[in-house]
């Protein structure tokens, strides 16, 4: 489908959890799953936990990109003040016990944002498409294999491999030299207003806001916003950067 309009831009670049595979509904998945066996977390309710659970998992993801904790240390200790939130006291070996159950799950039920495969399939081979993304680099790897996206993406920057995370804009610039394009003719979407958006605009990339859960715009600026893949349509549009 070429639709109608300006061309698609030379390159596409996305971020990849909850932009691409959709983090937020397995995680909370996975967390009912955990939360079902243990009576104590019980008495939060699975809303109350899953905010929890992503709140943690943004406080600490600065020191494990940077090697200052362990992922499985991470782990864990969401896992321990989770628990200390429900009332329980847990040590470490219960905490890693929760934590290993929880993976277990979550990578059993991992899947991608809606509309999304049917998205990147048709932009393959009309438009580069990179992912850039704050995590580990295996992790992220085995994610697309997983999800079958890695056939279609032409470029991978992940945080842990460069040493430069979002939202600075050196991994940017990285992303764009791997593609051999310029900032100018490349657009970025991403659910993350100060990663993808501002990021981004600051190395002077487009930025279009994933925002399918609704959230309120952070500030005014002239950033269009995508809330689901549902209208490949539509989303071509936003990334030709017609009205």
């Amino acid at each position: 489908m070429s639709g109608s309009g300006s061309p698609l831009p030379p390159a596409v670049l996305f971020d990849l959890d909850d932009t691409l595979f959709d983090h937020s509904l397995t995680a909370r998945a996975a967390l009912g799953h955990v939360r079902a066996r243990h009576p104590y977390l019980r008495t939060l309710p699975l809303d109350v936990l899953a905010r929890e659970y992503g709140r943690l998992l943004e406080a600490v993801q600065a020191d494990v990109l940077a090697g200052r904790r362990t992922v499985d240390d991470a782990r864990i200790e969401r896992f321990r003040q989770l628990a200390s939130l429900a009332g329980t006291s847990i040590d470490a070996s219960e905490a890693a016990g929760l934590s290993r159950e929880y993976r277990s799950q979550y990578q059993a039920l991992r899947r991608p944002v809606p509309g999304v495969r049917r998205l990147l399939e048709g932009l393959h081979g009309r438009t580069a498409i990179g992912v850039v993304s704050n995590n580990a680099q295996q992790e992220q790897v085995e994610k697309l294999a997983f999800l079958g996206f890695s056939s279609w993406i032409d470029a991978l920057v992940v945080s842990e491999a460069v040493g430069v995370a979002k939202p600075d804009p050196r991994i940017y610039e990285i992303a764009l030299a791997r593609l051999g394009v310029r900032a100018s003719e490349t657009v970025m979407v991403g659910d993350s207003w100060p990663n993808d958006v501002r990021g981004a605009r600051a190395a002077g990339v487009r930025a279009i806001w994933f925002n399918r859960f609704g959230a309120a715009r952070p500030e005014p600026l002239p950033v269009p916003e995508l809330d689901s893949y549902r209208s490949r349509a539509r989303a071509e549009q936003l990334l030709r950067g017609d009205p």
